[in-house]
């Protein structure tokens, strides 16, 4: 079975940067769209950003130009680069993947938390 295990989380000054990583491990893993979503407290979970197999990248609106999602297949490994963090990002951050005629698959996820 594919698995994903997040680490990375921390605790941040506003304006700072963390880098959270995910690996996977069971499959294939340059075959899978990845992408990472998150909860803030008393928030609805939602899509942060994705990267296909290919490397094209989407991402939501509220941190374009602060986040860089990017993957290194060799390592098996999908990365939420965040910078210029601000406190309304605190939350879960959860890795995914999808697999073809699989479903998502999720990791535990990473606590994020920025203060001011």
């Amino acid at each position: 079975q594919v698995r994903l295990v997040e680490s990375g989380g921390g605790s941040v000054q506003a304006g700072g940067s963390l880098r959270l990583s995910c690996v996977a491990s069971g499959r294939t893993f340059a075959t899978y769209h990845m992408g990472w979503f998150r909860q803030g407290p008393g928030k609805e979970r939602e899509f942060v950003g994705k990267i296909t197999q290919n490397g094209g990248t989407y991402y939501t609106e509220s941190v374009k130009g602060r986040f860089t999602i990017s993957r290194d297949n060799a390592k098996n490994t999908v990365y939420l680069k965040m910078d210029s963090l601000e406190p309304e990002d605190t939350a879960v951050y959860y890795c995914y993947a999808d697999l073809p005629g699989e479903g998502r698959v999720w990791g535990q996820g990473t606590q994020v938390t920025v203060s001011s």
